[in-house]
């Protein structure tokens, strides 16, 4: 019957993609400094040059750079996963007053959101010895992300909080990249 045919297609595609997204696991690094590569030319481009004016109101958010420097590798990648989904909640509202390149800006959402799926396929989530230093990170990259959503909240979320934000991510990810070439 019809049905029968339909479910093994069904079977046919998972079978492909999970074998796909299997594969790409061994690339996982070169890819996410395409990727990396990629959404920092994207920041570039969304905005223009970092205007002086909003030089004075420069904040210091203080990235936790210990949590891109465990010796397992799995909680360097969860951690940067982490990091992904922050950025990408951050990005993902009140953005009028930003003044940005929006196909630049959806590009970089989606080229997040992309590796945010790789991330969450390839990292193994076992609850190994290492839970609590993931814990730890986590609460660490939270309140680090907290900064800078209450410093944009703070600003109503005006030009300038954006293009400090920007400045901020564009930092975030030059150290996740130095991070993933260690892999």
């Amino acid at each position: 019957t019809m049905n029968t045919f339909g479910l093994v297609q069904i079977g046919l595609i998972l079978l492909c993609t999970t074998t796909m997204s299997s594969l790409n696991c061994n690339h996982l690094p070169l890819q996410q400094r395409k990727a990396i590569e990629n959404s920092l030319q994207l920041l570039d481009k969304m905005g223009k040059k970092f205007p002086h004016r909003c030089l004075r109101e420069k904040m210091s958010f203080r990235f936790p750079e210990q949590v891109l420097k465990p010796k397992q590798k799995e909680t360097v990648k969860m951690a940067i996963e982490e990091i992904f989904q922050h950025i990408f909640y951050i990005f993902s509202k009140n953005l009028t007053l930003a003044a940005w390149d929006e196909a630049a800006l959806e590009q970089f959402q989606n080229g997040l959101y992309h590796q945010i799926e790789q991330l969450e396929a390839c990292v193994t989530k076992k609850q190994t010895q290492y839970f609590w230093i993931k814990e730890i990170n986590r609460l660490k990259l939270k309140k680090y992300f907290q900064k800078i959503d209450c410093f944009l909240k703070d600003k109503k979320h005006n030009l300038c909080s954006w293009e400090i934000s920007r400045a901020e991510i564009r930092r975030c990810l030059q150290l996740i990249d130095k991070a993933v070439r260690k892999l």
